[in-house]
């Protein structure tokens, strides 16, 4: 049976979940939601940058809701829980990468109460987190035993990514250390990061401190920097550096660090990602250790980046291979740990 999938919002995850679940064999996109009034009334398909699909975009949740879609890709820029509770009590299932990735002692009664109510399930996933913080660091750490600490980590060029409100408002590029110091974003990924740091540390039995240490660092232009937020002037904040520990008796044994650059040039500190470039890592300490570095989710340059960037699509594409699993589940939020391993499908011409 083919599932059919609404996709919500439509920035750059959002734009590349539409054009895979188009290619996905077992999936069909039957409705679009958007934010912005100058995209109600396009074609989902053109808004994706590719050929049109025939499904007409639209900010009339009712209508919706009403088509009797089997799962929604949710992916606006920020989580609104209500709206989430009331896509599961309609009877769609929810795949996205803004939250529930695992519950662990947070009350998440309204969501649970909901999936009874629609006969749903609520899903989350991505890369960082998501992928790289979660699945694939338990999937290595079945190699090794006794193990003392895992590590998940970012290095990416944060100008390939072509969202300027985002970057100057949220993440506060351009800004003052200060403002920066005093922005959201440690509280905003810390609340995703914390759900992969407890997730990791419940399946491989850590008996984690009561909260996690928080690191957050800045460094700030020497010259003007060309950015998405245009150019960021000396003295305000060109790179970041967030890290996020679970700790057993105040010692380290689940680090999540992101290391976000305007590039490498004209910084102070003189941050830079290394020989091994932009990527992400994975590394499991115990016997044996093993090491994992991820190549090929960063664009090859700037420009390369701002059109496509394979970050983002890598995001959207672990959504939609998760639909068929999720839409299948039993009622309520499943994590990794619940749902079987899914996968992505073989190109079209190959099938």
């Amino acid at each position: 049976m083919v599932i059919r999938v609404i996709q919500w919002a439509t920035g750059g995850v959002g734009r590349a979940a539409i054009a895979g679940v188009v290619a996905h064999p077992e999936l069909e996109l039957v409705g679009c939601w958007v934010h912005d009034a100058e995209k109600v009334g396009r074609d989902a398909g053109d808004l994706a940058g590719i050929d049109p699909v025939g499904v007409i975009a639209t900010a009339d949740v009712d209508q919706l809701l009403g088509v009797g879609a089997d799962c929604v890709i949710y992916a606006p820029l920020l989580a609104d829980p209500s709206m989430v509770v009331r896509i599961l009590a309609s009877g769609a299932n929810v795949v996205t990468p803004l939250g529930w990735f695992f519950p662990g002692g947070r009350d998440e009664s309204r969501v649970e109460a909901a999936c009874a109510e629609g006969r749903t399930s609520v899903h989350g996933t991505g890369i960082h987190p998501g992928g790289v913080t979660e699945r694939l660091p338990l999937v290595v750490s079945a190699l090794s035993q006794s193990i003392t600490h895992v590590r998940a980590e970012e290095f990416s060029d944060i100008r390939t990514y072509g969202a300027p409100d985002v970057v100057g408002d949220v993440m506060m590029f351009g800004r003052t250390p200060e403002e920066a110091t005093a922005g959201i974003m440690p509280a905003v990924l810390g609340d995703g990061f914390g759900q992969s740091v407890a997730m990791v540390a419940h399946e491989l039995g850590f008996a984690l401190d009561p909260d996690l240490r928080v690191g957050h660092e800045v460094a700030v232009a020497t010259a003007p920097i060309d950015s998405p937020v245009g150019p960021i002037a000396p003295g305000r904040v060109a790179a970041q550096k967030f890290c996020w520990e679970g700790t057993v008796e105040g010692e380290p044994v689940i680090t999540v660090r992101t290391n976000w650059f305007m590039g490498e040039e004209h910084l102070d500190p003189a941050w830079t990602f290394g020989p091994e470039g932009e990527r992400f890592e994975i590394e499991i300490t115990g016997d044996p250790s093993t090491s994992v570095t991820i190549h090929g989710w960063h664009p090859e340059s700037v420009a390369a980046g701002l059109a496509r960037n394979p970050g983002i699509v890598a995001t959207a594409t672990h959504c939609v291979s998760a639909v068929p699993a999720v839409v299948a589940a039993p009622p309520g939020i499943r994590t990794y740990l619940d749902l079987p391993p899914y996968a992505g499908r073989a190109a079209a011409h190959l099938r």
